[in-house]
């Protein structure tokens, strides 16, 4: 083919085909950033789906670990509070001598003193309770009935038993004596 148009009208039409060729590029270019912009804001709703489900995942978990440490304390807790009142428990039970000496040296007049003095704790059907056996030297009679009233005169005691071999003698007398102690 022979092209007979003049170079004016070849180049207006070279022109106007670079012109369509450099429209279908910016075309094309427009439509590869419409189709960026509408992947990457596909993605950006899709990573923000993920972070709120993880976000919901967390939250979850977060309750869960708090469920189960709050369990642990609750747990630790009722262990601590059976120990306390075991303790509690043995603490009230527990019998004081020094507090049965005590009673006792009240009781004693001035003049007599002790040689020896045992005390059995009691079994489990008489819970609270001590049996005390004590011996000792009064000068006279007397101050043995005076410490034997001085011991019934006390509410603690109980069953108090002096044998008859205490009474024999006048003077310088090695006595013996045991009673029941409720605390």
């Amino acid at each position: 083919m022979i092209n007979l148009l003049p170079l004016t009208e070849k180049e207006n039409l070279l022109l106007d085909k670079k012109k369509r060729i450099i429209i279908i590029l910016w075309a094309l270019v427009l439509f590869f950033l419409v189709c960026l912009i509408l992947i990457l804001f596909s993605i950006k709703i899709y990573l923000r789906g993920q972070v709120e489900s993880q976000k919901a995942f967390l939250v979850e978990a977060e309750k869960e670990f708090e469920q189960s440490e709050i369990q642990d304390l609750r747990k630790k807790i009722s262990s601590v509070n059976l120990t306390l009142t075991k303790l509690n428990s043995f603490y009230q039970q527990k019998i004081y001598f020094s507090q049965i000496l005590e009673k006792i040296s009240q009781t004693l007049p001035s003049e007599a003193y002790l040689n020896n003095l045992s005390a059995v704790f009691s079994s489990d059907e008489e819970k609270g309770s001590v049996r005390v056996s004590l011996s000792g030297f009064v000068p006279t009679r007397e101050t043995l009935f005076e410490f034997k009233k001085s011991l019934e005169k006390e509410s603690n005691f109980k069953e108090i038993s002096f044998p008859p071999a205490n009474w024999v003698e006048p003077t310088d007398i090695n006595f013996f004596a045991s009673f029941k102690v409720n605390i």
